[in-house]
């Protein structure tokens, strides 16, 4: 918070707009609180709110804030009181709800921008709490909400605008939400930078910045890959590309706004303010090298349908996805052939209702422990050989499925997870022995 300051404090002429995300590990906290609520175990619940609270306290505390009895105080113990009677009510009825959760999970947001702006403020940066509840209006699909855009847009620019104007700095919860009749709601993990986006484009903002703790988008995770490289500039296809596959930088969504109104996006580090980062913009200049970056996602279960009587047959494809669209679970990747397809799921809460459904299609086989490994670039398109290159270095893995086509800028494989590491080294050593200049550090 205070490095957020600092940078703010040389950025007031710009007339920024804050949107925070909740403080590490809140939300898990707080979810894991209402699930423990729900399973009878209210005492254990109301021990992880203590440590939440505690923890809350101490952090404003160190900032100079959050004094017994003052507003900041006072407003956390009353956000606590009302998660301890969510909780009490999530014990009585004995279930939780994505309603119920939504309700929990955004006092995260409103605890951590409540103590940003009071910071803000004390450090002589102008500042004033927003309630985002007030201007993202979403429908009404808890944990997963989406916004409505046409009444989104036009609320930001009535409630934050007049607050621009008067050169004060809004701070904004990410994540959180509201239904059209009030009710909270979120727009799911990850969701303060998708809110940083929407709120961007409904001001239209000459710049939308993600604040993060690393340096940019960079050519593989650095956890896995310590010779990664930041890419200085990438196009919003392939960063699309690379958000949904699995590069933490940037949740899936974030740029969609952003495209929409074609603002470009910064990727920056909050460590390192002076570091360019990255720059995500409608059209990225030409790359020498035919891959930019290498996503990868674990935790991937494979599902196998085979159905001989549906040889020559309509409507085999038809017949499978409405099942995953009737329990609105999205496929990854797929592969098909006549009689039998293959995709890969990361979201298996509901995949053992799935299969049962399935069967009534064809046999059905599922294979869990896999990982997906996207390489996007958008020279891949211009670059005979590729696939040749990407085989040379994965030759001693098992490839279990492969994609490439359905997008021009990227080539995707399910390999098993425990392969992954030694996977994205070796693409990583073909891929970027040489680099070009202008694209990469």
């Amino acid at each position: 918070m205070e490095r957020v300051a600092a940078i703010l404090s040389q950025r007031i002429d710009q007339r920024p707009v804050v949107v925070a995300s909740a403080m590490g590990k809140t939300t898990n906290g707080l979810l894991h609180a209402a699930r423990l609520a729900a399973d009878g175990k209210r005492q254990d619940a109301l021990e992880v709110l203590s440590g939440l609270r505690n923890l809350h306290i101490s952090e404003a505390q160190k900032l100079g804030l959050a004094a017994s009895g003052d507003e900041v105080h006072e407003t956390i113990i009353s956000h606590f009181k009302e998660m301890a009677n969510i909780v009490r009510g999530l014990a009585t009825l004995g279930e939780l709800t994505p309603r119920s959760m939504d309700a929990m999970a955004s006092y995260g947001e409103r605890l951590s921008t409540l103590i940003l702006c009071q910071c803000l403020m004390s450090r002589g940066v102008p500042a004033e709490l927003m309630d985002s509840r007030q201007f993202i209006v979403t429908d009404d699909n808890f944990t997963r909400a989406a916004p409505l855009f046409d009444l989104t847009d036009a609320a930001i620019r009535d409630h934050l605008i007049p607050v621009i104007n008067s050169g004060k700095v809004p701070v904004v919860q990410g994540f959180v939400g509201s239904t059209r009749s009030g009710i909270t709601s979120t727009i799911g993990r990850g969701g303060s930078d998708y809110t940083a986006s929407i709120v961007g484009a409904a001001l239209e903002a000459y710049d939308i910045q993600i604040w993060t703790d690393v340096d940019g988008i960079m050519t593989a995770d650095p956890r896995a890959v310590p010779e990664a490289r930041r890419v200085r500039v990438i196009s919003f296809d392939e960063a699309a590309e690379l958000a949904y596959f699995g590069a933490r930088v940037l949740h899936p969504a974030t740029i969609l706004p952003a495209v929409r109104k074609k603002i470009p996006v910064h990727v920056l580090n909050s460590f390192k303010p002076d570091l360019q980062g990255t720059l995500i913009t409608a059209e990225a200049p030409p790359c020498a090298n035919p891959v930019k970056s290498i996503a990868c996602k674990k935790g991937i279960t494979i599902v196998n349908i085979t159905s001989t009587r549906m040889l020559m047959a309509h409507g085999f494809l038809r017949a499978i996805f409405e099942i995953f669209d009737r329990f609105s679970v999205p496929v990854d990747v797929v592969s098909t052939s006549e009689v039998s397809v293959s995709l890969t799921v990361d979201d298996i809460s509901s995949l053992w209702d799935i299969v049962t459904e399935l069967k009534k299609v064809g046999e059905v086989n599922v294979e869990g422990g896999k990982a997906i490994i996207c390489c996007v670039g958008d020279n891949l398109r211009n670059t005979p050989g590729v696939l040749h290159l990407l085989a040379s270095a994965v030759r001693d893995v098992n490839i279990l499925m492969v994609s490439q086509g359905a997008s021009a800028i990227n080539v995707t494989f399910v390999i098993d997870e425990d392969q992954l590491g030694r996977c994205l080294r070796s693409l990583h050593d073909v891929f970027f022995q040489a680099v070009d200049p202008s694209i990469f550090d």
